[in-house]
């Protein structure tokens, strides 16, 4: 047998397992023998065997057509066992299919298939020769070869990924994996394929990987939007190394992360909803994501693209004592206090402007409110295992209280109300001071909670926060060690580009440990 031959993967289907326990059988003779006297006789073939933990039986494997007729013989040759209750059970397990291979490291290859939910139900291993049957069952047969294959002959390791959302972020980010597919094969041997995508209302499939013309797939697309229509597919095509990535930001879709961990999917987001909700959520699904190996990854929940949340979970884990958190955590306001601060326009002026340009919500309310800088500052206290609520935070909301509930269009016909008190804040600023809106993590940050406020302040000009341009982002993180100098990370924070960006580079993240 030449060297081709010996490395190659069999793939048997249609195969049943014959279970044959009983009482310990420790030092009973020739039980062996019966079994396979009585299978011989009944002519049929028996192919994997292996003997069951604590000697109490044995599972063997025949041709599925054979399974009734070799459980049957085999009730009739242990007939006085069974009434003695020697022997308890002789029972099939039909639907398996056998894979055949030569592995120099079987625990890698486990690992990878209990990644992706695959046990099998029989592993028969030859040490001598380093070759490994394993039984699985038919639902998964397809999927576990593929593993397999991807182990032994390294070949490129295929990350099916679900898109769901595709306004701005999600639209880029497709375009983005789309054109960089190819390269990503090549230089790490990972085959990103787009299989799903979905809106709030439909979802489109593509078992392949859709190119370019994904838009037109969706369009045409006729199954509705659910979790279980994707759960399904990835069940029926057996797909493996299954990534979901939540591109909305929706509250009823962040409801089925806990589902999708637990039926092999592992997670990434740009959604910031479900790092804040109540702690006792947020750790559910931290205790779900262990127990089913799976992986949740969110850099871009604060600071879009920078590098902050990975910064800030390795000084943590590291033991280096973060005493402060603080910055502009939001590009718009960022782009708004920045140019208010400068030139002499209207403060309604600059965020009309705002608006215009796309750095704002469709309703500005959203950013002036505070409640995301808000979130932000709550994900970072969370990654310093902090159990602070949202309603723990001392939020500054911008909006006048008699404009909060107004309609948007009000609100905005409106917003020359907000000049005056905006133009005395600004004038009564100390000399050379701007003004910037803050997150600001600080206090005992041992103790369980930290104090988090969310505020206007006015900082000198020439201060690291005072010299942020356009609509940067900034993060001053505070540590024992490094005293009163804070570990500074500056950048673009917001827009979709870095955004989708800061999400791909969550999907390689994860597809490297694949």
């Amino acid at each position: 047998m030449n060297k081709t031959n010996a490395n190659e993967i069999k793939f048997f289907k249609n195969r049943s397992i014959i279970k044959f326990e009983g009482a310990d059988f420790l030092g009973e003779i020739g039980i062996d023998g019966r079994v396979f006297k009585a299978l011989t006789l009944a002519r049929i073939s028996v192919g994997v065997i292996s003997q069951q933990a604590v000697e109490n039986g044995l599972s063997i494997l025949v041709h599925e057509d054979d399974s009734e007729k070799a459980v049957n013989c085999l009730i009739e040759e242990f007939a006085a066992e069974r009434k003695s209750g020697k022997v308890s059970q002789i029972y099939s397990i039909n639907n398996v299919s056998v894979i055949g291979f030569v592995a120099d490291d079987l625990n890698k290859i486990l690992s990878e298939l209990a990644r992706n939910n695959v046990f099998p139900l029989l592993l028969n291993q030859n040490s001598s020769e380093k070759r490994i049957n394993i039984v699985v069952t038919s639902s998964q047969d397809e999927k576990s070869k593929n593993i397999i294959e991807s182990e032994i002959f390294k070949k490129p390791k295929t990350v099916h990924l679900a898109i769901i959302g595709h306004g701005n972020v999600g639209k880029t980010l497709i375009e983005q994996v789309l054109h960089s597919s190819e390269e990503i094969k090549r230089r790490k041997n990972i085959h990103l394929k787009v299989v799903a995508v979905a809106n709030s209302r439909k979802i489109a499939f593509n078992k392949k990987g859709f190119d370019n013309t994904w838009g037109d797939e969706v369009f045409a697309a006729e199954k509705s939007s659910n979790v279980d229509e994707l759960i399904n597919f990835s069940k029926e095509n057996q797909l493996e190394n299954l990534i979901v990535v939540d591109n909305t930001a929706s509250v009823d879709f962040v409801k089925n992360y806990q589902t999708l961990a637990e039926n092999g999917f592992d997670l990434v987001s740009s959604n910031k909803i479900f790092n804040t909700l109540p702690i006792e959520e947020y750790r559910k699904l931290r205790y779900t994501l262990n127990k089913n190996n799976k992986k949740y990854l969110y850099e871009t929940n604060v600071g879009a693209g920078l590098p902050l949340i990975d910064t800030i979970k390795l000084l943590h884990l590291s033991g280096e004592n973060i005493t402060r958190i603080k910055g502009v955590f939001s590009g718009t306001l960022s782009y708004v206090f920045n140019n208010f601060s400068l030139r002499d326009d209207k403060f309604s002026t600059i965020v009309n402007e705002a608006l215009e340009k796309g750095f704002t919500e469709p309703d500005p309310r959203e950013d002036l409110s505070g409640n995301d800088v808000a979130r932000k500052l709550l994900i970072l206290a969370r990654e310093l295992d902090l159990i602070n609520e949202f309603t723990d935070i001392n939020i500054q909301n911008l909006v006048p209280e008699a404009l909060l509930s107004v309609s948007k269009q009000e609100f905005l016909s409106r917003l020359e109300e907000l000049d005056d008190e905006y133009d005395k804040i600004k004038k009564n600023q100390e000399p050379n001071h701007v003004l910037r809106y803050v997150g600001d993590l600080h206090g005992d940050l041992q103790k369980e909670k930290g104090e988090l406020d969310v505020k206007l302040i006015s900082v000198p000009a020439t201060s690291a926060l005072g010299q942020l341009k356009g609509s940067d982002s900034i993060f001053e993180i505070y540590t024992e060690s490094y005293g009163e100098n804070p570990i500074v990370i500056m950048g673009a924070g917001a827009g979709a580009k870095v955004t989708a960006r800061g999400v791909f580079g969550d999907i390689l993240r994860l597809s490297e440990t694949k």
